[in-house]
């Protein structure tokens, strides 16, 4: 990547001006004040810098995981707290409390429009997925609600939701841009051939590996390009998929834990759900992320050269 002042003064510009950061005036605060120390950093070497910047990631990634997070922690707190007998279930806070935020977020100008479209698509996905599974008895949830299709309380497709919010918020905090990235027609081929796998796989032979060694060829050759500060970082993005897909795995832990759901060999005694499960998790990142690519289309990083190339100088 060709290092300049015209591109680091497009990416500014471009990209952390548009954070829905600065719509809020606690976190432009905190914006401002982390440009400061950044910039201090700097002067003070690259160990200093290093150190700014894994703060400064994990800071991002834990805005991305706000909507994630907020709902994992309601269900973990739900569990240890909320009475048993009361008279609005549990499940049915969860629900409640899920609306409640992604419509502050709304309000708040906390996450855009384009990102809840994303995660609309994923609640009706998600849902129609945690439909199917529950009837064949692939898990269960053994608590009653009021607010329910089958045996499938609404507050589950937040949970799939959640998921279309970190990847359409990390997305834009982190100025994604790639290299080597298979075309969207292919990508999408793979998507809607994972999620019939996922409907069928009870009555039909199950591919997922065969899927997963096309997902590998498809992105053996692609990086991923992302920001943190104010130069681009990379990595391989099958790796970043993987990622994903352990913490999606270590939540599913947490979920099953408090009794939120459950899989038939846990319904006696719990125990932590299989690693093998991680297959299905990247394989539903595939689908996730091909959902929000569609969305925001997916930038080289020849592409960001070119515009930066556009921006006057006499504007740097």
């Amino acid at each position: 990547m060709r290092q300049g002042s015209a591109l680091e003064a497009f990416v500014l510009q471009y990209s952390e001006t548009s954070s829905s950061a600065l719509r809020w005036p606690p976190l432009a605060r905190l914006f401002a004040y982390g440009e400061r120390l950044g910039t201090w950093a700097r002067t003070k070497g690259p160990l200093y810098l290093t150190g700014y910047e894994l703060v400064r990631f994990a800071f991002k990634e834990g805005w991305a995981c706000l909507f994630g997070g907020l709902l994992l922690c309601l269900i973990v707190a739900t569990k240890l707290w909320y009475p048993t007998h009361a008279a609005l279930a549990r499940y049915d806070v969860l629900f409640l409390a899920a609306a409640a935020i992604q419509i502050a977020l709304l309000a708040a100008r906390l996450e855009t429009l384009e990102e809840a479209k994303v995660i609309l698509v994923f609640h009706l996905i998600g849902t129609l997925m945690e439909l199917h599974k529950t009837a064949v008895g692939a898990w269960l949830y053994p608590e009653a609600s009021f607010f329910h299709i089958g045996g499938v309380p609404l507050f589950t497709g937040f949970m799939y939701a959640s998921v279309g919010s970190y990847l359409a918020r990390v997305w834009r905090l982190f100025d994604f841009r790639f290299t080597h990235h298979p075309s969207l027609r292919s990508v999408s081929i793979l998507s809607a051939a994972i999620y019939l796998n996922f409907l069928t796989n009870q009555y039909l032979p199950d591919i997922r590996w065969p899927l997963l060694a096309v997902t590998a060829l498809l992105f053996a050759r692609t990086e991923i390009f992302f920001r943190v500060w104010r130069e681009h970082r990379t990595m391989p993005l099958l790796l970043g998929f993987g990622l994903v897909a352990l913490f999606i795995w270590f939540a599913e832990n947490i979920g099953t834990a408090t009794g939120t759901w459950l899989y038939p060999r846990q319904i006696a005694h719990w125990s932590a759900v299989p690693a093998s499960k991680l297959t299905s998790w990247l394989l539903l990142m595939i689908v996730s992320y091909t959902l929000v690519a569609l969305i925001n289309g997916v930038q080289t990083m020849d592409e960001v050269e070119e515009l930066a190339d556009s921006v006057p100088s006499s504007g740097l």
